[in-house]
């Protein structure tokens, strides 16, 4: 596989994500999401979810499967975002997005999907994307939804028990599939 991906317009560049990266892509992912620090932004799970968004076992699992792709976003050589690619069949599942929370709000996103998007339909010739996310994520789901996402009504239960997801504060979390087009 080709670690060297095409850079988007502007400032970020994209590439695989290696075993090296590991420890900086779980601070962001759990910056992204969980504590305090993911305050800053507004993709924070603080409220609803306490403990761990991931570990490095997870992390590292993401890298060295088979027909899984974990993309490292980089600006000006600092790690900024990340997103997993994994060809399932006939779709590509998205998921681990996380932007730094201090850059959250200022368009990396929009720019950052299109280019997993893009990725999905050039490495795997897929034409759906699919990825899950809880459904008590109002906010988040309507932002995919403006970018093309259509929700499912199609839901899995959140795996209350396993700390590796996180420590629950509601029990009606769920995951709620969302679905793309990629044409």
């Amino acid at each position: 596989m080709d670690t060297a991906l095409r850079p988007t317009p502007g400032e970020l560049t994209y590439r695989d994500a290696t075993a090296a990266d590991v420890d900086a892509l779980v601070a962001l992912i759990e910056s992204a999401y969980r504590g305090d620090s993911s305050r800053a932004g507004w993709t924070t799970e603080a409220d609803i979810l306490e403990g761990q968004r991931t570990d490095p076992q997870g992390v590292a699992a993401v890298i060295e499967k088979a027909e899984s792709r974990l993309l490292a976003v980089e600006r000006d050589g600092a790690l900024v975002a990340c997103c997993q690619l994994e060809h399932r069949g006939d779709h590509a599942y998205f998921g681990m997005f996380a932007v730094s929370p201090v850059l959250q709000g200022a368009g990396l996103g929009k720019e950052i999907i299109a280019e997993a998007e893009r990725t999905a339909r050039a490495t795997w010739d897929v034409r759906e994307m699919h990825m899950t996310v809880i459904n008590a994520r109002e906010d988040l789901i309507a932002w995919y939804e403006r970018r093309g996402y259509r929700r499912t009504g199609k839901t899995t239960p959140f795996p209350y028990g396993d700390e590796r997801f996180g420590i629950p504060q509601r029990d009606d979390l769920a995951f709620e599939l969302l679905v793309k087009e990629l044409g």
